[in-house]
């Protein structure tokens, strides 16, 4: 199967597109940016925001390959609180959105979109089944955007049977997540600030969410791509989250006690546009695809802070950078 993946330099493009790889897949990366991780993954750097004309120019040079099966379209600007503050790159998303879109249409292609548990808005009803989500809640530009990326999605699918799935995360953390001066992540951050034994601010004492490790969101991707490779099955929208919640005060004292360092916390009230408290209904992908995450978060948490120390071993880092070992 060859594979196309946009966004493939990012945290879930990477581990995904290195899953396809060892699995015997083709892979192909579109992305603005080189990927940092790997040199396994051949990548286009295009810019997916441009008009339709500049990205189907670039796309279909001579490069890209032929006989592509699935498109997965991770490609976005994902942090909520950044898209608040520059609201045109939330256009962007659906201007991304919409690029790929036409390109799967015009070369007959299926799509699996990335979207998120933001589209169900800072609900205070806890509903979180797939068509359950109410529009009305939308809380922020990103999560919008993806609203929108969705809307799209499900209208190509109606005037063009354009077969996709549609896919809604929730706080994916793990490997290739540690680039924070530019994606700015709450456990990779909090992996970072704890170490170094500098103070972390938690946003919102209350504060829920569904935690999901990496390899198990990863594991669900490649689910749904051989479900709609093989027209087995088309056309859902699924959670794929680990199915539990954890407050970020617990994320943080579990971050701790595996560094061996006490977090200095301090609270303040929600930012504008964030979500408060959101654990997903995964029954469907658990039915749909026999998905199965088996992660929770403390060994996610330690997973990670390992793979950061295997990490800095390959590379040239700062002292200050490096991750202190427990009792440090």
């Amino acid at each position: 199967m060859r594979v196309l993946i946009t966004g493939s330099s990012g945290q879930i493009g990477t581990n995904l597109a290195l899953r396809m790889l060892d699995d015997g897949h083709d892979v192909f990366g579109v992305d603005i940016r080189s990927n940092t991780w790997t040199d396994r993954i051949e990548t286009l750097l295009q810019d997916l925001s441009t008009p339709y004309r500049d990205f189907d120019s670039g796309i279909g040079h001579a490069q890209y390959p032929k006989g592509i099966d699935v498109v997965v379209h991770l490609a976005a600007h994902a942090k909520v609180h950044e898209l608040v503050q520059q609201p045109a790159r939330a256009l962007e998303n659906i201007t991304m959105t919409y690029n790929v879109l036409e390109f799967c249409r015009r070369h007959a292609l299926p799509i699996v979109f990335s979207s998120s548990r933001e589209v169900y808005g800072d609900i205070h009803r806890y509903i979180t089944e797939e068509s359950h989500a109410d529009f009305a809640f939308t809380e922020s530009p990103y999560s919008a955007s993806k609203i929108s990326g969705e809307a799209l999605v499900y209208s190509y699918a109606q005037c063009y049977g354009l077969p996709y799935l549609v896919f809604r995360f929730s706080n994916v953390y793990g490997r290739f997540d540690n680039d924070i001066e530019r994606m700015e992540r709450v456990i990779p951050l909090f992996i970072r600030r704890i170490g170094r034994r500098e103070p972390i601010v938690i946003f919102g004492e209350k504060k829920v969410l569904d935690f999901t490790f990496v390899d198990d969101c990863v594991d669900g991707i490649a689910r749904g791509i051989s479900l709609l490779a093989e027209n087995h099955g088309k056309n859902h929208t699924i959670n794929l989250a680990y199915g539990e919640g954890q407050s970020l005060l617990a994320m943080a004292n579990l971050v701790g006690e595996t560094l061996g360092i006490a977090p200095d916390v301090t609270v303040e009230p929600s930012r504008v546009g964030e979500v408060t408290h959101y654990i997903a209904n995964i029954g469907k992908a658990r039915a749909l695809l026999g998905y199965n995450p088996s992660t929770p978060l403390a060994e996610g948490i330690q997973k990670a802070i390992a793979w950061w120390r295997e990490w800095e071993r390959s590379c040239e880092c700062p002292e200050s950078d490096i991750l202190p070992r427990p009792g440090a």
